[in-house]
């Protein structure tokens, strides 16, 4: 097993992998449709956004989480 501390780093590399991979699909898809190299172009995008999207979680999850904790009701 992974051990705890790593957690948040582990969280913001999922999610960015996810995330960056459903939307460059998208986008690939918008502006090719489904040509003969569609999953060359999905993967080649989708490695970009990732290489990007993972620093960007990793420093905007932390903001994240304090305005969600300023707008969500005190227990």
């Amino acid at each position: 097993m992974i051990p705890a501390k790593f957690a948040p780093a582990l969280f913001s590399l999922i999610l960015s992998g996810l995330m960056s991979l459903m939307v460059s699909g998208i986008a690939t898809f918008r502006a090719t449709g489904f040509s003969p190299d569609f999953a060359g172009l999905w993967a080649s995008a989708w490695l970009t956004a990732w290489l990007f999207a993972f620093p960007a979680v990793m420093l905007v999850s932390p903001l994240a989480r304090r305005m969600v904790g300023a707008l969500v009701a005190k227990p």
